[in-house]
C-alpha cells in the first residue's frame, strides 16, 4: 500500500480540516450499514488519522480493532486521539496484513483503496484474515461525481487550465466507481457484493473556510492550488467563489458523496 504524493500524509491536523471532517459523517453511515454484531474483531486498513477506528468503537462495540497504516505521522496523530484499550495500531501494508488467517469479523478500509498499488492482492489479503462468513468492505470518494468539494475545485481548475486534467482525481482514479467497486470485490471470491452511495452534507462558514484547507499544500487538490503562481492561483479562488453555491448568509452547503462496498467471504 502506497498513499499518493507520500509528503502530503504527514499531517493530521490539515487532513480533518480538508476532508476529515466529512469523512466522520460517512464512516458512522458506513459502520451502521455493515452492522457487525457487537463484541467483534475489526481490522481498519489504512487506519490514518483514526477517523473510522473511532467510529467503529462508538458505533460498532467491538472487542478489538487493529489499525495499520503506512504513515507514522498520521499513526502518531491517531494515538493521541484514541485511548481505549481494545485498539492496537501499527505501521503496515495491505500486501501483508496483521493476524492469521481468519483472526478477524470484518476488515474494512476507508478512503484508502484508490491509494493502493496492487488492489487485487490487497483484497486477497484482506480476505484471508477474515473468518468464513465474515466482512470486507470499504468506502472511496466519488472524486468524478458528488463529492462536490473536490469536484468544484478541479472543474473549475481545468476551465482555467485545462492541463489541470492529468491531477484531476475524478480521472485518476477510475476504481471509485459503482461498477468497478463491485467487479474488484466479486474478483477477490467475495459474495454477495453490494455497493451504494452514502452522502453527507458538507457545509462551510463561509467561502474562506472552504478556501483555506487548498493552500495547506498537502493532497493532491491541495498540492496542484499551491504548484500555481500568485496570480493563477488568486484567479482560481475568484472562479471557485463565483461558482460555488453561496448563500445569503455566506455559508455554502456542498453533498460530500462516497461509494460504500462489502462481501462476505464464502
Amino acid at each position: 500500500m502506497r498513499r499518493s504524493e507520500p509528503t502530503a500524509w504527514a499531517d493530521g491536523t490539515a487532513y480533518e480540516a480538508y476532508v476529515g471532517r466529512w469523512s466522520r459523517l460517512v464512516a458512522r453511515e458506513f459502520v451502521r450499514w455493515l452492522s457487525i454484531a457487537p463484541g467483534a474483531r475489526w481490522l481498519d486498513v489504512g487506519c490514518g488519522t483514526g477517523v473510522l477506528t473511532e467510529t467503529i468503537l462508538r458505533e460498532g462495540d467491538p472487542s478489538h480493532v487493529g489499525g495499520i497504516d503506512p504513515s507514522e505521522a498520521f499513526l502518531t496523530f491517531a494515538r493521541a486521539q484514541l485511548h481505549d484499550p481494545r485498539i492496537r495500531l501499527e505501521r503496515g501494508d495491505a500486501g501483508g496484513l496483521p493476524g492469521p488467517t481468519g483472526a478477524y469479523d470484518a476488515i474494512v478500509s476507508g478512503l484508502v483503496l484508490n491509494f493502493i498499488d496492487d488492489l487485487p492482492a490487497a483484497l486477497a489479503e484482506m480476505r484471508r484474515v477474515s473468518r468464513p462468513g465474515g466482512i470486507v468492505a470499504g468506502y472511496v470518494w466519488d472524486y468524478a461525481g458528488k463529492m462536490e468539494l473536490i469536484r468544484y475545485f478541479f472543474d473549475a481548475a481545468v476551465a482555467l487550465h485545462p492541463e489541470a486534467a492529468e491531477h484531476d482525481e475524478g480521472r485518476r482514479f477510475p476504481i471509485c466507481r459503482p461498477e468497478p467497486l463491485k467487479a474488484l470485490f466479486e474478483a477477490a471470491g467475495l459474495r454477495g457484493v453490494e455497493v451504494r452511495t452514502i452522502d453527507v452534507p458538507a457545509r462551510f462558514r463561509d467561502f474562506d473556510d472552504y478556501w483555506a484547507p487548498f493552500l495547506a499544500g498537502r493532497f493532491p487538490a491541495p498540492a496542484y492550488a499551491m504548484s500555481l503562481g500568485e496570480e493563477a492561483r488568486v484567479a482560481l479562488r475568484d472562479r471557485l467563489r463565483a461558482v460555488l453555491p453561496v448563500a445569503e448568509d455566506g455559508t455554502i452547503s456542498l453533498i460530500a458523496r462516497a461509494w460504500a462496498v462489502r462481501g462476505a467471504r464464502g
